[in-house]
Formats: C-alpha cells, sequence, structure tokens
C-alpha cells in the first residue's frame, strides 16, 4: 500500500507517477551526456511532450534553470557542463539522487547508496541524503551502520528474509516526540 492504494502489480512506471522512485545500487546515469543533460532528461517527464527526446536544444533549455537547481541542491553545480562519465563515483550518485529529486518524490527508496564509496564520498552522500530526508520519506537498504545510525528514525534489522529486531532510533527520540 502507498498513499491509500494498493501498488502491488502496478507498473515501475506507474508507481513512479504516484511518487514513488527508487535508486538503484548500480549507478544508473547517461554517462555520454553532460550532468545537466542527464537532470534535464528527467524532468522532460513534465512537459507535455515528454516522450519527445530528441526536442531542440532551444526547448529543452527551458528545462535549465530547474536542473541547474537541483544539481545546487546536491552540490554538483560547478560540473553542470562536464559529461557525466567523468564525475567520480560518488558523485554520480549524487547526480543519481538528483535525477530523482527531479521526479519530486514522495518515497525515496534508496538501495546501498554509499556502496563502493571512499571516506569523501560517504560522508557526502550521508549528508545529501540527511538533506533530502528533511521534506520527504526516504527508505534505504544500507549496510554502513555509521550511516545507518547517523541517518535513521527506525531501523529494521532482516536476515534471510526475516526480520530481526526493530525499533525507532536514539536519533529519533531526540528530534521527534
Amino acid at each position: 500500500m502507498f498513499d491509500g492504494h494498493d501498488i502491488t502489480g502496478e507498473s515501475p512506471a506507474t508507481i513512479a507517477r504516484r511518487g514513488v522512485i527508487r535508486s538503484f545500487q548500480i549507478s544508473a546515469v547517461f554517462p555520454h551526456l553532460t550532468v545537466l543533460e542527464n537532470v534535464r532528461v528527467a524532468l522532460q517527464r513534465k512537459l507535455a511532450n515528454s516522450f519527445q527526446f530528441w526536442r531542440s536544444e532551444a526547448m529543452l533549455s527551458q528545462l535549465d534553470a530547474r536542473a541547474l537547481e537541483l544539481l545546487a541542491s546536491v552540490d554538483l553545480e560547478k560540473y553542470a557542463h562536464l559529461t557525466a562519465v567523468e564525475l567520480s563515483y560518488g558523485r554520480k550518485r549524487a547526480l543519481e539522487i538528483a535525477t530523482t529529486l527531479a521526479m519530486d518524490p514522495k518515497l525515496m527508496l534508496l538501495d546501498e547508496p554509499t556502496q563502493g564509496m571512499g571516506l569523501e564520498d560517504v560522508d557526502r552522500i550521508r549528508q545529501l541524503i540527511k538533506k533530502v530526508a528533511a521534506d520527504r520519506t526516504v527508505l534505504m537498504v544500507e549496510h554502513n551502520m555509521s550511516v545507518v545510525a547517523s541517518l535513521a528514525d527506525t531501523i529494521t534489522v532482516l536476515a534471510r528474509g526475516a526480520t530481526l529486531p526493530r525499533g525507532r532510533t536514539s536519533r529519533s527520540r531526540r528530534t521527534r516526540p
């Protein structure tokens, strides 16, 4: 159930239109598009002609201001004109979060967002998730317990498909009644 609707049999596209956006463990950006173009592709969904991908640059440029806002929100605005393949792995994950935010999610599903990152990138992504979770729900699978402890309000431990301990974190008790 999501937002009062049973979404069990719905297609991923239908679920996404409801506001449930997911990001997978393996970075999914368009490597040979610029960082700005990656976000613009996600923003095209809102245009009446969203399935007309090969629009003129002038037509697509109307999305640039919002795309740059989203890039600024994930600290990537200075990389806007680089191709995505030139970004570090951590910055590609930040770009993926920007494209996810372009869809105006109510619920973000993140699969191991810090997997395979160096310490600098882990902290950047942790701070980014904390920032975007301020006004939406984020559900994530994460094995880095320091990331989990710094972000989670509720933790559920799963082992071989079974739910083990579940509860509110001390962080959630401090910040919420």
